[in-house]
C-alpha cells in the first residue's frame, strides 16, 4: 500500500506532466495559471486514496482520472470566481481579474474538455462506469451552482435546502473522485458507495468549514479577502441559522442590512458578523459540521477492511474539519 507523499508526488508529477498546447496563448496560459496556483488537492488525493484501499498497482490506470476531476474543480473555480465576482484566489488575481471575463468563460470550457478527455482514460472495462459517473457528477455541480445563485434572491431557504444545495455543488464531486478510485481499484459496488457516501458527507462538512472560514477565518491564511459570501448575499449555513432564530424585529434588521446598497463592503460585513455573533450562528454552523464529519467516519467504518488502512482517509477527515484554509 503506497504511502499518503507517494501518493501526492504522484499527483504532483502527473499535474507537472500535463501537456497544455503553446497556442494560442491568450487560451492556455490563464490554465497554467490556475494550475500553478497550487491548493490542496483534495479531489485526486481522495481518488488515489480510494484506489490505494484495494489495489495499489492500479494508482497509474487511477491516476488519469484522478487528475480530471482536479481539472474539472478548477474549472469549476474559474466560473465561480467569475460570477461571484472574487478578484482573489489563493492570495494571487483570479482568472477574470488577471485577464478579463471572456478568457475567463474560454479557458474555463477548454479546461472542462480537458477534464473530460482524462476522465475518458479509465481502464476499457471500466469506462462506461466512470463516463457514467462523471456525467452525472458533472451535471449535478451546475444544478448546485444554480441552487445557490437562486438563493441569492430568497428570504426563505431552510437548513435542508442548503444541505442539499452543498451537496450537489460540492459533495458530489468529492464522492465521485472517490468511487471513480474505488472502480478503477475494484472495490466491491457495496464499498464504493460507503466511500461515495464518506466523501458527500465530508464534502457537506469541507463546505460548512468554508463558510465559516468566510467570515472568521484570517485572509492571509484563508487565500481571499473575508466576507465574500456576506457582500454577494450568499445564503450560507450561518445566514440560514441567524434567520430561523431571529426574533422578527431582529430578522427584519438583518434583513435589511443584508441587503442594503448604501454600506460599504468593510461596514457591512462587520454588522453582519455581529448578527451572527449574537444568534449563536457559529456555534450551530460548528455542529453541523461535526455532525457531519461523524457520518463521514460512520460510512467509511463500514468498509470490510482492516482499519489500519483507513487511516489516512479518516485523519484527512479531521484535518479538512479544522482546516484554515
Amino acid at each position: 500500500m503506497k504511502s499518503i507523499q507517494e501518493i501526492r508526488t504522484l499527483i504532483q508529477n502527473g499535474i507537472r506532466e500535463i501537456d497544455f498546447p503553446d497556442r494560442p496563448s491568450g487560451l492556455y496560459e490563464p490554465l497554467k495559471y490556475v494550475l500553478s496556483l497550487g491548493g490542496k488537492r483534495l479531489r485526486p488525493l481522495l481518488c488515489l486514496s480510494a484506489c490505494n484501499l484495494y489495489n495499489e498497482e492500479a494508482l497509474s490506470k487511477a491516476l488519469p482520472l484522478a487528475l480530471g476531476v482536479e481539472l474539472f474543480h478548477n474549472f469549476t473555480l474559474i466560473h465561480d470566481d467569475l460570477m461571484d465576482h472574487s478578484l482573489m484566489r489563493r492570495n494571487k488575481a483570479t482568472v477574470h481579474a488577471k485577464w478579463n471575463e471572456n478568457t475567463a468563460v474560454l479557458s474555463g470550457d477548454a479546461l472542462q474538455i480537458m477534464a473530460f478527455q482524462h476522465i475518458a482514460l479509465a481502464p476499457e472495462d471500466k469506462l462506461k462506469d466512470c463516463l457514467d459517473l462523471f456525467n452525472q457528477t458533472a451535471r449535478e455541480v451546475c444544478e448546485g451552482q444554480q441552487l445557490d445563485m437562486n438563493f441569492e434572491v430568497l428570504d426563505n431557504v431552510r437548513k435542508e435546502d442548503y444541505i442539499e444545495m452543498v451537496r450537489l455543488k460540492t459533495a458530489v464531486l468529492l464522492g465521485c473522485s472517490l468511487k471513480l478510485g474505488a472502480i478503477v481499484g475494484g472495490a466491491p459496488d457495496n464499498e464504493a458507495d460507503f466511500l461515495y457516501d464518506f466523501g458527500i458527507h465530508l464534502g457537506i462538512a469541507f463546505q460548512i468549514r468554508d463558510d465559516l472560514l468566510d467570515v472568521y477565518g484570517d485572509p492571509d491564511i484563508f487565500g481571499k479577502a473575508i466576507g465574500g459570501d456576506i457582500v454577494n448575499n450568499k445564503k450560507t449555513f450561518l445566514w440560514i441559522h441567524s434567520i430561523e432564530t431571529a426574533d422578527n424585529h431582529t430578522r427584519s434588521l438583518f434583513l435589511n442590512c443584508m441587503k442594503s446598497n448604501y454600506m460599504d463592503r468593510e461596514e457591512k460585513i462587520k454588522m453582519v458578523t455581529r448578527f451572527y455573533n449574537r444568534l449563536g450562528a457559529r456555534e450551530s454552523c460548528e455542529q453541523q459540521m461535526l455532525d457531519h464529519r461523524q457520518s463521514a467516519l460512520k460510512a467509511l467504518e463500514s468498509l470490510d477492511l482492516d482499519k489500519k488502512r483507513l487511516v489516512t482517509l479518516s485523519e484527512l477527515a479531521g484535518k479538512l474539519t479544522y482546516r484554515q484554509v
